[in-house]
């Protein structure tokens, strides 16, 4: 179905979910982890687990969720499936092998998803911390709005800068850091993903992709505690949240 014949049918599909669709979630953790010394950080332990084994952990507990399709590299594809039969995620289907960039590892995720998905969410696999009510209310946004993203507002002010000098100050309140999952109807997503492919797009994320075809993806609550593990500090910033949980 091409791109227009997809956008007419957009807000007339857009409605609140009386029994749940089937829900597909592909974890992208296919990253070179460059700013982690190149070990791959989704290995990485943290209380207790890898840092792929949250993530896997949170989606099962999702009742929006049917089906989990992770996406690693070639290397790791052996470690994420025993992981998944180590932690019993039953919802885990397929671990795949990445591509070159991340538009090309969603993209093959996608592509092998169940054919009986409705919608399909995104997720950074170096977000371990993500919360079934980060993980819910994307997917019932996405029920109002065909595409919806997690999502907290900036705290710090931000200025845009040209040869190191700012050129301008946006303002604070129109302003919000995106996480995962982020959860579309799956045939937008499909048509999105593959426009940016042939469009050569530098897309950050997949709403990127969606917005190229004209659909605003909703905002839905995020949480400060998603963070994404980046960098080794970030570790310590995740045990320290964990450590806060267990004492509440």
């Amino acid at each position: 179905m091409g791109v227009k014949r997809i956008m007419a049918k957009v807000f007339k599909r857009a409605v609140t979910w009386d029994v749940l669709p089937f829900g597909t979630v592909i974890i992208a953790a296919a990253g070179a982890s460059e700013r982690m010394g190149g070990e791959d950080k989704i290995f990485a332990e943290l209380g207790g687990l890898p840092v792929l084994g949250w993530s896997l952990r949170a989606f099962q507990e999702s009742p929006y969720v049917q089906e989990i399709v992770v996406v690693t590299r070639g290397e790791s594809i052996v470690e994420a499936a025993d992981l998944c039969v180590e932690l019993e995620i039953a919802k885990a289907t397929k671990v795949l092998c990445g591509g070159e960039t991340r538009l090309e590892s969603v993209l093959i995720g996608v592509n092998e998803a169940s054919a009986k998905a409705e919608y399909i969410a995104v997720h950074d696999g170096a977000r371990p911390l993500v919360s079934r009510e980060v993980i819910d209310g994307a997917f019932r946004k996405a029920a109002q709005f065909t595409a919806a993203a997690p999502a907290v507002p900036v705290n710090d002010t931000v200025k845009m800068g040209e040869n190191g000098f700012v050129t301008r100050t946006p303002e604070r309140d129109s302003l919000f850091a995106v996480q995962t999952p982020q959860v579309f109807r799956a045939d937008i997503l499909k048509a999105a993903l593959h426009n940016a492919k042939i469009k050569g797009l530098a897309v950050t994320d997949d709403c990127g992709a969606v917005e190229a075809i004209g659909v605003h993806p909703a905002l839905s609550q995020g949480s400060f505690e998603n963070i994404k593990i980046t960098r080794p500090l970030d570790l310590k910033v995740a045990e320290a949240i964990l450590e806060m949980r267990a004492e509440k």
